[in-house]
């Protein structure tokens, strides 16, 4: 893979998908339009075409397994809407008890209004955009790198290729296990 398609891939990955605050409606909505909004937000990120982005299933899941503060008369609100978004980023790289140790004492301060969850939330966006930047700067070095290590080979595109997707999966691991680590420490934090 050369430099020139590390900028391909980077175009086809949908950074952009996203539920933004200005996406989400003023009034609360049940289950099905939140799947809606879900589904029509991240069809761009989706692997296959069949794949679900967030089910009935999955929401209540979340309901009943205490991720978010409980919603009133079956609608969910602007808030409740930005807490599952957050979940559903959460849950590709931390168990669902991870994901929940770290939004408990969101979920309180949002559900007693000491928090503006909104504010909050366009925080953790802005964030996401600092980390696309770096992410793309660090991915053109991976794929420079991985070229460079195989550059003696000849027919070295699987081999290339291979040392990528590799290279790119412990990187992953690196991060989902320093965030593991931040876990741990709110846990133990939340003990003493």
């Amino acid at each position: 893979m050369h430099i020139g398609n590390a900028n391909k891939l980077i175009e086809k990955m949908a950074f952009e998908n996203q539920v933004l605050p200005e996406d989400i409606p003023k009034i609360d909505l049940y289950v099905d339009q939140v799947i809606q909004l879900f589904e029509s937000n991240f069809a761009e990120t989706k692997r296959h075409p069949d794949e679900k982005i967030l089910t009935k299933t999955m929401i209540n899941n979340y309901a009943k397994g205490k991720l978010f503060y409980p919603i009133q008369n079956k609608k969910y609100s602007r808030n409740h809407i930005m807490l599952i978004s957050l979940i559903y980023q959460m849950k590709s790289a931390l168990s669902i008890n991870d994901v929940k140790q770290v939004l408990e004492g969101i979920n309180e301060k949002a559900e007693q209004k000491e928090l503006d969850l909104e504010q909050f939330y366009q925080s953790y966006l802005n964030l996401q955009q600092n980390n696309i930047a770096f992410f793309e700067n660090g991915l053109t070095q991976q794929v420079k790198e991985t070229a460079e290590q195989v550059s003696d080979v000849e027919n070295s595109e699987e081999l290339e290729r291979v040392l990528l997707i590799a290279s790119l999966v412990h990187t992953s691991n690196l991060y989902r296990r320093a965030a593991e680590k931040l876990v741990d420490e709110m846990v133990e934090r939340g003990k003493a």
